[in-house]
């Protein structure tokens, strides 16, 4: 029997049927929006169904067929996902796709890293990186967008489990003239009295003021951002400090002065970083070397501590 379609044009189904979106589901699977559309049309003339509905200005919507074409491709995508798991158990390779989701708060510290290291060491696997807010990534975990993703251990839901890679305690980010900033540590009560420039991402924005709660203070919050190159550089110039958990590789900020790193001290609840997946899939190999790769990686990344127990959470049976 001679298939009318294939793997990869279902990819691309299902993305543009869970993204409404032709652009969207380009970014999302690395793809040109030519070739998605392309596939979209080819597959519909094969079938001779209609998948789509294009509106101009509010981007594509499944017909009724559509939907029950793109429920089926899902189907057969995860079938073909299963056979080339089961072909690398057999062999002991590690070679094939690799869908990694990572907290965009600490996105542009850990996953270039993570990802250079693991693509010299398994050439033969497709590393495929989103950088995603923490609902963004619950949302691809229960899509099967992604493999894993590496976040933090907050507000986890029952469907999904955590394996917890480093502890991050939590540090003072400041300009190198700053008051505070040649001590070996300071208390959240020490900070509260300067301006503050609040990285305001989900859940790391709460994490950050349940320190001042905790501690019966309230900072000085005069800025917020959401992103964290911009918060180092408005600390860089002398607007406040911030408060971070992840340290980056140079202290220097080339539109502003050096940073200073001081430790928060007190009875502090660290943040911690791990790999976040659906409870119950049963990990693929590629998935397991991963798991395994981060905790032995991170280890060495600045600012961050091996958990307890961390060689008995390896992924690796």
């Amino acid at each position: 029997m001679i298939l009318r379609f294939t793997i990869r044009q279902l990819e691309y189904l299902v993305a543009v049927g869970e993204f409404g979106s032709v652009t969207e589901a380009a970014e999302r699977v690395n793809v040109s929006a030519p070739s998605i559309s392309a596939a979209i049309s080819q597959l519909e003339r094969e079938f001779g169904i209609t998948l789509f509905v294009r509106r101009h200005a509010h981007g594509l919507s499944l017909t009724q067929a559509g939907h029950s074409f793109v429920a089926q491709a899902r189907q057969i995508l995860r079938e073909a996902h299963k056979l080339n798991a089961l072909s690398n158990e057999l062999t002991g390779q590690v070679r094939g796709p690799l869908h990694v989701a990572c907290l965009v708060t600490f996105a542009q510290t850990v996953i270039p890293t993570l990802r250079r290291g693991f693509s010299d060491a398994y050439p033969d696997v497709e590393f495929f990186q989103y950088e995603r807010d923490h609902a963004l990534i619950l949302e691809g975990l229960r899509m099967a967008r992604f493999d894993i993703a590496l976040s933090y251990d907050l507000d986890i839901p029952g469907d999904m489990e955590f394996h917890e890679l480093a502890v991050l305690p939590p540090y003072a980010v400041l300009p190198e003239d700053h008051p505070l900033a040649r001590r070996g540590g300071v208390t959240v009560r020490d900070l509260a009295p300067h301006p503050m420039i609040l990285l305001d991402l989900p859940h790391s924005s709460a994490y950050f003021l349940s320190l001042f709660q905790d501690d019966g203070s309230s900072p000085r919050i005069i800025e917020r951002t959401r992103d964290m190159s911009v918060m180092r550089a408005m600390v860089a110039n002398g607007f406040g400090y911030s408060i971070a958990n992840i340290r980056p590789v140079s202290s220097h900020v080339p539109s502003g002065t050096n940073l200073a790193f001081v430790p928060l001290t007190g009875n502090l609840r660290p943040m911690r970083m791990g790999i976040l997946a659906m409870r119950g899939l049963s990990s693929p190999l590629v998935v397991r070397r991963f798991i395994d790769f981060c905790i032995e990686e991170l280890r060495t990344m600045s600012g961050m501590k091996s958990p307890p127990n961390s060689k008995e959470q390896k992924g690796s049976s």
